[in-house]
């Protein structure tokens, strides 16, 4: 609703200024695109310089009118004025592309493509700047290369800026809030540290990372404890809860895994290995504890054991990570 001109419900404000009835290409917002929309028949400074351009067209008479269209076709008949030029040359140094500034889009990169895009989208000084899922097209070693840089860009210059993204791991590590949608509607907003460790439903627990989520019932309360019945096991939760039917949610990192353990502890369990998944700085096994599949994530250790499939191991999870939903 930021950039299009649909009637939106809800009042819309930006710098504390209501912008319902603001044409769209008046809101001061930045757009970055998925395809990242540049021009392939400009070299990087024009595509950069082309929002500039596109204002004087707004700003100026009719004969200097004549003057921008001329140069936005061929650049080289007439020249920038210095200000323009001097703003986007410095606007290319900040995204480290100022020695590419006289090359097509096409002898770019796909990292350098973005920056372009990027680029292009702050020289105009927007109060909120939009990302369409603007890493999609990258590689992952790519995609958090970019990702750092956004970041410490969007930090640096203080611009608010919306992030859209399918990317669970982009939303968590680059946002100070996080908004989970689903059918158009918003779910859950907060910190990504608050989605992550307090899902307000099943979906958030699986969508934000990844969970074991088992059905249960609570059959007691004692001394601050919920106890809930999952299949043949009790687990013992910190958690307070109101309802008798809940859903136990146990993220696979806060499993431990042991070669023996003590019955007595809390919430043990015995299972057997299915598979073992290794990559790299974890682990991930697919145990099968009762009629449950857990997922169980260990930090991986140079030279450490790898439980193969067919072995039996313990596992603990602490009431604390214990979540009921």
């Amino acid at each position: 609703m930021l950039v299009s001109s649909h009637q939106p419900l809800e009042i819309i404000k930006i710098g504390g200024k209501t912008v319902n009835n603001v044409s769209p290409h008046q809101r001061n917002c930045g757009m970055v695109f998925q395809s990242y929309a540049l021009f392939p028949h400009m070299n990087v400074f024009d595509n950069v310089a082309y929002s500039l351009n596109i204002k004087q067209l707004r700003n100026n008479n009719m004969f200097k009118k004549l003057g921008t269209y001329t140069r936005m076709l061929n650049s080289k008949i007439i020249k920038y004025p210095k200000h323009i030029e001097e703003k986007v040359l410095n606007i290319l140094e900040y995204v480290e592309l100022k020695d590419h500034a006289k090359k097509l889009i096409g002898e770019l990169s796909g990292g350098q493509q973005q920056r372009v895009a990027l680029a292009r989208a702050l020289i105009m000084e927007p109060e909120v700047l939009l990302m369409d899922e603007p890493l999609s097209n990258l590689d992952q070693k790519l995609r958090h290369t970019m990702r750092n840089t956004i970041r410490k860009i969007q930090q640096e210059l203080k611009i608010t800026t919306i992030f859209v993204t399918h990317d669970q791991e982009e939303a968590m590590s680059m946002a100070d809030r996080v908004a989970v949608m689903k059918d158009g509607e918003i779910l859950q907003t907060g910190t990504p540290t608050e989605l992550y460790s307090h899902p307000k439903s099943t979906f958030i627990a699986d969508f934000v990372g990844t969970s074991n989520i088992l059905p249960g019932k609570v059959t007691r309360k004692e001394n601050n404890f919920t106890y809930v019945q999952v299949g043949s096991y009790e687990i013992k939760s910190s958690l307070n809860v109101n309802q008798e039917d809940v859903q136990v949610v146990i993220r696979p990192e806060n499993i431990i895994v042991k070669d023996s353990g003590d019955s007595s502890d809390d919430n043990y369990f015995e299972g057997v290995v299915e598979l073992a998944t290794y990559l790299g700085s974890t682990v991930r096994y697919d145990i099968k504890v009762g009629q449950h599949n857990l997922l169980v994530d260990t930090v991986y250790e140079s030279g450490e054991k790898i439980f193969k499939s067919g072995a039996k191991i313990k596992l603990i999870v602490h009431p604390e990570r214990v979540l009921l939903i």
